[in-house]
């Protein structure tokens, strides 16, 4: 049985973290669905300027869309949900097998709105409702700024992924966040079922202090703090002001975690994917991870919900001289920063392609 199965079987949903058209034509991505038991799907900025950038699948909608005097912007998002919707569709049967539970996929916001709680919110209920799609998860950075609108996404019905989340501080408040909004249903007498998942970045931890610790420490750092998140997790997840949620019919926010494609040449290739397997957790994963695990025949033990030896891994760090909590704002703020720089050379990539169509034409 390949690992993927057994994962699955474990009780961890696989996604996978790209979208391109080419995965949608070519019936790739239903492979994986049938083959790999992928369940999910998330994509970013960076994952679109990819693909758009080595793709002509999108050029004559690009094209077209110039010609109509649209923005790069909007064309983007026209691009985007179109991809999105045709996803969604193959995943529908699983959304509906397991009730909601799995079978989403996932849509950011523009990035250049992270800091802009209002525009944030308005983007959010605007772009489910073009999707028109029940299983389409709106991604908001789980920044200040971004938790008052998660809150108010919930609130109003919006499925919601929370993404840029680094430490066990940045998901206790997106979970808290999560949590205001449906409780404030329950007040309201509104349906409490609202889908959400809370995305922890994993790898980019060892990533950051490459080099900067001892070598017993190597790629020890990003498990560690996703051992204490998961703990936190199935601490909030038991706790009495959760159980009273559950009574009226609330389904809680599942972790997700991102990031976990090794980026150490020395590591194993499913380093993370081995070490982060629990129930009721998501591992959205590259392509190539994604193979990579399909040909490993064995998983190593679940996760503790204890969180292990966490701290005492994490109290090491310290010692080596890492600030855990600055770093975890440092590598939030530079996500953020990173998606920016992203969603801008899309916007770019975008109207140089629609130039150079044009031009050809």
């Amino acid at each position: 049985m390949k690992a993927t199965q057994l994962l699955h079987n474990l009780g961890q949903s696989i996604w996978l973290d790209n979208i391109t058209r080419d995965l949608l034509t070519s019936d790739t991505l239903k492979r994986y669905i049938d083959g790999l038991s992928v369940t999910g799907l998330t994509s970013n900025p960076t994952i679109f300027d990819h693909a758009i950038k080595n793709s002509s699948a999108y050029d004559a909608e690009i094209r077209a869309g110039l010609a109509q005097g649209k923005s790069s912007e909007v064309i983007f998002f026209d691009l985007a949900l179109e991809d999105l919707t045709q996803a969604a569709d193959l995943f529908r049967p699983i959304y509906d097998r397991t009730k909601g539970v799995d079978g989403w996929v996932s849509l950011e916001v523009s990035p250049l709105l992270a800091h802009d709680t209002r525009s944030t919110l308005a983007a959010a209920k605007e772009l489910h409702a073009r999707a028109g799609r029940p299983n389409l998860l709106i991604k908001i950075p789980g920044t200040k700024e971004g938790l008052p609108a998660i809150e108010e996404a919930i609130f109003a019905g919006v499925p919601i992924n929370v993404t840029l989340l680094f430490s066990r501080e940045h998901y206790v408040a997106a979970a808290e966040a999560f949590l205001r909004g449906i409780e404030r249903r329950i007040d309201a007498e509104l349906d409490p079922v609202v889908g959400s998942v809370a995305s922890v970045f994993i790898s980019r931890w060892d990533t950051a202090v490459m080099g900067k610790v001892p070598q017993e420490l190597r790629d020890k750092l990003g498990i560690a703090i996703a051992n204490r998140t998961y703990k936190a997790a199935r601490d909030l997840l038991t706790s009495p002001r959760w159980e009273r949620a559950y009574n009226a019919g609330a389904r809680p926010q599942r972790v997700l975690w991102a990031s976990t494609g090794t980026k150490d040449p020395k590591a194993s290739d499913v380093l993370y994917i081995k070490a982060l397997a629990a129930p009721f957790t998501v591992n959205t994963m590259p392509e190539g991870t994604l193979k990579a695990l399909a040909d490993h025949g064995e998983l190593s033990e679940i996760m503790s919900a204890d969180g292990g030896d966490c701290e005492a891994v994490l109290d090491e760090f310290a010692k080596a001289g890492i600030d855990v909590e600055a770093l975890a704002a440092k590598l939030q703020e530079e996500g953020a920063k990173g998606f920016v720089a992203s969603w801008k050379e899309l916007m770019a990539v975008i109207a140089a392609k629609g130039a150079a169509l044009a031009k050809a034409s």
